[in-house]
Parts: structure tokens; C-alpha cells; sequence
């Protein structure tokens, strides 16, 4: 579920945005560059990143740490998207490979727009 609108603090996880400059760091200024948002996927990302994470898998994605923020610019967008199809291998859980998937859209939506980031807010 991509929404444009709204915040939601009532889960822990990660949420995704997609922006077309460098957001400021200042999250009421960062709305002026904002694209696009994954906030419904927010808890099966973590889980689905921290599972990974622990069975040793290397790359970008696990590397992130679900309880903080990170930016990811164009070119690291389409690293990581190259690591999604592993990823998808590794999981069972429906919910995590739902949260994937809409992840991957938004990072080729990210490779393929120049000078744009993702920005994950884990919690």
C-alpha cells in the first residue's frame, strides 16, 4: 500500500520515502522533496531485514539497521535492487515478501530518477 499522506508512529519498523533531492534532515522541511512513501510495510520490512541480517546475508539491505535512519542515493538504489531476488529467495513469510516487492518498486523508481534517495526511518 504506497500512501502519500499521513505518518504512522503506532508500529516499529521501517518506513520508506522516496525523494527527489537529498532530504533535509528536518522532517516537516523533507515534505517539499517528498515522491513517494511506503508506510504500510513498515514492520514486515524490519522483520523481513533483521531475519536476513541474522542468517549472515551480505549486501545494502541488511546492512541497514532497523532502528535508525539511512539514505541511499540512485546508484546505490540500483545496487541493492539487484539483491532483492536473493532476498525474496530467503523469506517465506507473505508479509515479508510483500514488504520487498513494494521496496523494490520504489528503488527502481529511485535508480531510474536521477539526483533522488530513499530514505529509511527505522524507529
Amino acid at each position: 500500500m504506497l500512501s502519500l499522506w499521513g505518518r504512522h508512529h503506532e508500529h516499529v519498523g521501517i518506513d520508506v520515502e522516496l525523494h527527489s533531492a537529498r532530504p533535509t534532515r528536518n522532517w516537516r522541511k523533507s515534505r517539499a522533496t517528498l515522491l513517494q512513501s511506503s508506510y504500510g510495510h513498515g514492520d514486515a520490512l524490519a522483520d523481513a531485514i533483521g531475519s536476513l541480517r541474522l542468517l549472515g546475508v551480505p549486501g545494502r539491505l541488511t546492512a541497514l539497521d532497523p532502528y535508525g535512519d539511512a539514505l541511499i542515493n540512485e546508484q546505490e538504489a540500483a545496487v541493492a535492487l539487484g539483491e532483492v531476488p536473493d532476498l525474496r529467495q530467503r523469506c517465506t513469510d507473505e508479509r515479508q515478501l510483500a514488504a520487498l516487492d513494494d521496496l523494490a518498486k520504489l528503488m527502481e523508481q529511485c535508480a531510474g530518477t536521477p539526483g533522488s534517495y530513499l530514505w529509511f526511518q527505522g524507529d
